[in-house]
């Protein structure tokens, strides 16, 4: 009888484990939509390492455009971004699909667009989008603002800027980011004059000696706060991920630093080296404390 018993302990036990196995097999990853920009990618690669390795999710990146983040999360083909920028830079895109998604949260806030130009510019030459109208200033830019993606609210927004302040000479220089930094380096690499679109966070005020110039029409708005929106029925279907995805916050500098360190070693070393530099950011995230 004690053996029967225990045969049958041990078929249940087995039968658990081969149920849990078969349920963790089955479990879809947790889809993370991201576009190439460097905050983006820093902290949907840190999200990612540690939904895998604290919470035991797979995970799957999707990189894309801006636009079609927002339409695979409204569509459910995604579970989640983390790259929203509100309430200006992507308006339009978050007009259209608003109902459609649920905000878990804020990722970072005081977030910033804006022109820069280099430091050894005089601020007496270029210290203001009106100063690029003059004559001289044009001729040392050669009527070029860098920019980066098409489909970036920076560039929605910096086409708005240029009409703004009469700037109707100059030529938005549309590429991407890792375009616009390759013609800012060889620029500063030479002390040539140039005028970039960029934005905070971002490991460049890190690298290069540039400084942001004002926009006295706010043309391309003002602070900014990085939403996570999430797929409606997400928080239903995965509450653990939902709940951690809600705590994760960064504070700017922060955020900053670790893609300056991304920029210097990968993306993989500089997230697990913010893990292991943050670890009561960490546990509060993963609601731990």
């Amino acid at each position: 009888m004690i053996k029967k018993l225990v045969s049958l302990s041990l078929a249940a036990v087995i039968a658990g484990s081969v149920s849990t196995i078969a349920l963790a097999q089955d479990a879809k990853p947790v889809k993370i939509g991201w576009a190439a920009w460097s905050d983006a990618e820093f902290v949907t690669k840190l999200a990612a390492k540690l939904i895998k390795d604290e919470l035991g999710q797979e995970v799957e990146l999707v990189q894309t455009d801006v636009a079609p983040l927002y339409q695979g999360v409204s569509r459910g083909d995604l579970d989640a971004m983390m790259m929203a920028w509100l309430p200006q830079t992507h308006a339009d895109y978050y007009a259209k699909i608003k109902d459609d998604v649920e905000t878990l949260g804020t990722v970072y806030e005081n977030a910033k667009l804006g022109w820069v130009v280099p430091n050894y510019i005089p601020e007496d030459a270029i210290s203001s989008m009106e100063d690029l109208a003059k004559d001289e200033v044009k001729e040392k830019l050669g009527n070029t603002v860098q920019g980066i993606d098409p489909g970036a609210g920076l560039t929605r927004l910096s086409q708005q800027a240029l009409k703004d302040y009469g700037l109707d000479d100059y030529k938005l220089q549309i590429s991407s980011e890792a375009g616009m930094l390759t013609t800012v380096d060889r620029a500063v690499r030479s002390e040539d004059w140039f005028v970039a679109t960029s934005w905070s966070p971002h490991w460049m005020f890190g690298k290069y000696d540039i400084r942001y110039i004002e926009d006295p029409k706010t043309s391309l708005g003002e602070a900014e706060h990085v939403d996570v929106l999430a797929r409606k029925g997400f928080k239903e279907d995965n509450p653990e991920v939902a709940g951690f995805l809600s705590r994760m916050q960064l504070p700017i500098d922060d955020l900053q630093a670790g893609m300056f360190n991304a920029q210097e070693t990968s993306y993989e070393e500089a997230v697990a080296k913010y893990i292991g530099d943050h670890p009561d950011q960490v546990n509060a995230w993963l609601g731990e404390e």
